[in-house]
């Protein structure tokens, strides 16, 4: 579609510079009618001055959308992505992978209701956002015009974006004059940071970058034993007192930062092929993730967990690269919610200076049997003698490649 041809865009708009200077670039360079979108997931900020400075902009009132998606991001998309056990490359949780699908999809669902031919968003050339938001976007409205405008423009470095805001007459926060130390991403499952002070994978990241936990060192000396209740999968209570799921996750996010958990350190692999270095904060998702696994130990088959754990590093790349909206990802969420259907009962768990560990759990449909595997003598279903045949059954074929190897001298 040509730049004449769309009259109507609806951009995710956070109320920060980058966004309002892309705002006033949209409105400058596609003649068409603004609409902004800003979302509420948790970043812990007040978003009334994102309505403010789009008015100031010159958006209509019937033009600016701000939702709380508190409750529908934790409850349709990071609980789903936690009953796999779901992290990216051993270590990440993915808080910023799993709030885009949301984003665009309320984006899309605004463009129809406004008659809108075209959305943006303010992702870089470089990261993997802009694929995510994309992604999204054409799985749900595969006729939509997407526009990019850091691929687009030639704003290409701070100064000239500065330079932008002045002509404009954009409002520019003192701090954000000079170069930003670090860029931040922010939601009620994590907080990221990226960027300048942390592009040195060798430097330790400085004590100022952390902003959701307190350091594990001046963490409390004492213990806090919590407990987590689950219903299938999902959970539902933290020491006995049922909440909604943003308010549970907003909870565990508490107990992390008070004892220091959560801090990754981390040089992944983006899907747009180059290495990054972050640094994320995710103490409540940490804390769900540990109570999760050990609920699943008693509550899970043998074959089932494991077949959990081979499939979750795919199920973890298809949300990190955004294919939220892709069959293959709808087909591993059905596989592994059809396996929470026992997941249900109560975790203990001691959070204490940075780490968190399960010190019991418990539910009634728990496969773990005392009388299995005590030491004590007493009428129970195993029979020692018969682990002698299951040995040498499976023993077998390492035996005839023995044979092999000594009849050849290998």
């Amino acid at each position: 579609m040509a730049k004449s041809d769309v009259k109507k865009v609806v951009l995710a708009y956070s109320g920060g510079l980058d966004t309002s200077i892309i705002l006033k670039w949209l409105q400058q360079t596609y003649r068409a009618e603004v609409v902004t979108f800003t979302a509420d997931l948790g970043q812990g900020e007040e978003l009334e001055p994102a309505r403010a400075k789009a008015v100031l902009l010159g958006i209509k009132p019937e033009n600016i959308f701000i939702e709380d998606l508190r409750e529908e991001f934790v409850r349709d998309y990071v609980f789903p992505m936690f009953r796999a056990n779901t992290v990216y490359e051993g270590q990440y949780l993915l808080g910023t992978s799993i709030a885009r699908p949301l984003i665009a999809k309320k984006q899309i669902e605004i463009a129809e209701q406004v008659g809108a031919d075209a959305v943006a968003h303010g992702a870089t050339g470089k990261g993997n956002d802009q694929v995510r938001f994309e992604l999204a976007y054409y799985a749900l409205k595969p006729d939509i015009t997407v526009i990019a405008p850091w691929r687009e423009w030639d704003l290409t470095s701070r100064t000239r974006l500065i330079e932008f805001a002045e002509a404009h007459q954009i409002p520019i926060a003192k701090d954000k004059r000079g170069d930003a130390p670090f860029s931040v991403d922010a939601n009620l499952l994590h907080a990221s940071s990226e960027g300048k002070v942390l592009e040195d994978p060798a430097a330790d990241v400085p004590d100022y970058v952390y902003s959701r936990t307190d350091d594990p060192e001046d963490a409390p000396d004492k213990p806090t034993v919590i407990t987590v209740d689950f219903e299938r999968g999902d959970a539902v209570a933290i020491d006995g007192k049922t909440l909604s799921p943003a308010t549970l996750l907003a909870r565990l996010n508490e107990l992390g930062k008070q004892n220091g958990i959560g801090r990754l350190d981390l040089v992944e692999n983006r899907f747009v092929g180059m290495k990054s270095r972050g640094m994320y904060e995710t103490p409540g998702g940490t804390i769900l993730l540990a109570a999760h696994r050990g609920i699943e130990q008693i509550t899970l088959d043998r074959g089932a967990a494991h077949l959990k754990d081979e499939l979750m590093p795919k199920y973890a790349e298809l949300i990190y690269n955004g294919f939220w909206f892709s069959p293959e990802r709808e087909m591993l969420q059905a596989a592994i919610d059809k396996s929470q259907e026992f997941v249900t009962g109560r975790v203990r768990l001691k959070l204490y200076k940075g780490s968190v560990a399960v010190i019991g759990r418990e539910s009634p449909y728990s496969l773990y049997d005392q009388d299995l595997v005590t030491f004590e003598e007493g009428a129970v279903a195993y029979d020692h003698r018969d682990a002698a045949g299951f040995i040498k059954l499976n023993a077998l074929r390492l035996r005839t490649l023995g044979q092999r190897k000594r009849k050849l001298k290998l």
